[in-house]
């Protein structure tokens, strides 16, 4: 404790306050995994323990399975490891917290939906029934879990574009797939840059949502329309990095990305416009920027290529705000970010004005909360963030004998307790 109140005070001194601290759920040194099928089960054996035509050795390999992704939903939750390196049995994977054991803070995987559906082809063949790499998820209103496919096995050296990417939705109540949409061409070459997602609907009209997907790659968002079974792209400058804040430094590792439009936020419906705003960021970027809901669900407009004053800039941040995800807090109107390029969780109440002298920290550590790699909220608007040290991963070495992935969560009005986000009286 004493050490994580050094860097809230150290908060509280240059950024001017420091939040109640999130909680640790589970944390662990590296991944295992529960029920791994049977390997002498011959044609039933799936297919990591098999080998793959002199290509990769895909045998498990604990230190490859990083996990990026964390959803909670109704006492599970959802952990992705994208195929960054061989060697990971299951892609999206599930933890059932009614059958973690008392005092266990390690708890193993299982593949979500099952070990088959995230078992690779011999030959690495394409087979759109199956999943190949996920990043993030998100679980909708109407308890549905949403995630695209990206179809890229990212290996060092030997990139692959197995299959096309796929928008995935299950419907959690049955653990049954509702809709699996295959994503064209026309719309991207390539999977590999639609690493997020945020769904909006309302619980009240299943039928008709809407998933935003940004792609940090191609510079673009692209909007898949559930009822229409259809998908349309954006393209504009602000989707773009800003080059002169590529340059990053995290846990002792220097490096520069070009990662552009990362994450996407639903916020309130504006007054006289019967329409949400929708905030977004590229990660190298330390600006905020904006669009509304009606905008992005319009097809027409889309391809019409006349909605450049239909995006537009909130302000800056401040400095060292590179941020990952985003969500915003009803119950709060706080916009939370998760702050890779210094470890910490940051806060704007979006009744204040969007000046970087209005944004907080309600969570700093620079030992323990090492990029914050997604950003979440359930059901019960409770705050999940996942810290996985990705840039020492890749750039170094971690140390398996210490923790390097852990999961936290916090309510959010409590986050921000004592900051500048915090209006209650």
């Amino acid at each position: 404790m004493s050490f994580n109140l050094h860097y809230c005070t150290l908060a509280l001194l240059v950024l001017g306050a420091c939040g109640t601290e999130f909680e640790k759920v589970f944390e662990w040194k590296q991944m295992a995994y529960a029920d791994l099928p049977d390997t002498s089960k011959g044609a039933d054996a799936i297919l990591f323990s098999r080998a793959l035509g002199g290509m990769e050795n895909e045998t498990f390999q604990a230190y490859n399975n990083l996990p990026m992704g964390a959803t909670h939903h109704n006492n599970r939750i959802f952990i992705t490891i994208p195929r960054r390196r061989p060697g990971i049995p299951a892609t999206l994977n599930v933890i059932d917290l009614a059958k973690v054991a008392s005092g266990d803070r390690s708890p193993p995987l299982t593949a979500y939906p099952t070990y088959p559906i995230n078992e690779l082809q011999p030959q690495y063949a394409p087979d759109l029934r199956r999943l190949v790499s996920v990043y993030r998820t998100k679980v909708d209103a109407c308890e549905r879990l949403w995630f695209v496919d990206t179809g890229m096995l990212e290996y060092p050296d030997n990139r692959l574009q197995l299959q096309r990417p796929q928008l995935w939705v299950i419907d959690l109540k049955r653990d049954r797939l509702v809709r699996r949409f295959t994503i064209p061409e026309s719309i991207v070459r390539e999977g590999v840059g639609m690493a997020s997602l945020a769904v909006d609907v309302e619980p009240t009209d299943c039928g008709r949502a809407f998933a935003y997907i940004p792609d940090l790659v191609a510079n673009a968002i692209h909007v898949y329309g559930l009822h229409e079974n259809d998908m349309w792209s954006f393209r504009h400058p602000s989707f773009v990095r800003d080059p002169t804040l590529a340059a990053l430094n995290v846990a002792g590792q220097q490096f520069e990305w070009d990662d552009g439009v990362f994450s996407i936020a639903i916020g309130e419906n504006v007054t006289g416009l019967q329409s949400k705003l929708v905030y977004y960021h590229p990660m190298v970027s330390t600006s905020e920027f904006g669009t509304f809901a009606n905008v992005l669900q319009s097809k027409l407009i889309a391809r019409s290529g006349n909605y450049e004053q239909l995006f537009g800039a909130l302000g800056s941040r401040g400095p060292n705000t590179q941020s990952t995800m985003h969500h915003y807090d009803r119950r709060t109107g706080v916009l939370f970010y998760a702050e890779v390029n210094r470890n910490s969780l940051g806060c704007w109440n979006t009744r204040q004005l969007f000046d970087a002298g209005n944004h907080a920290v309600v969570h700093l550590d620079n030992r323990e909360f090492v990029y914050p790699a997604d950003l979440t909220s359930d059901s019960d608007g409770t705050l999940w963030v996942l810290t996985n040290n990705l840039p020492v991963w890749i750039y170094s070495r971690l140390n398996e004998s210490e923790v390097n992935y852990r999961l936290w969560r916090q309510d959010p009005a409590v986050a921000i307790r004592g900051t500048k986000c915090d209006d209650t009286p």
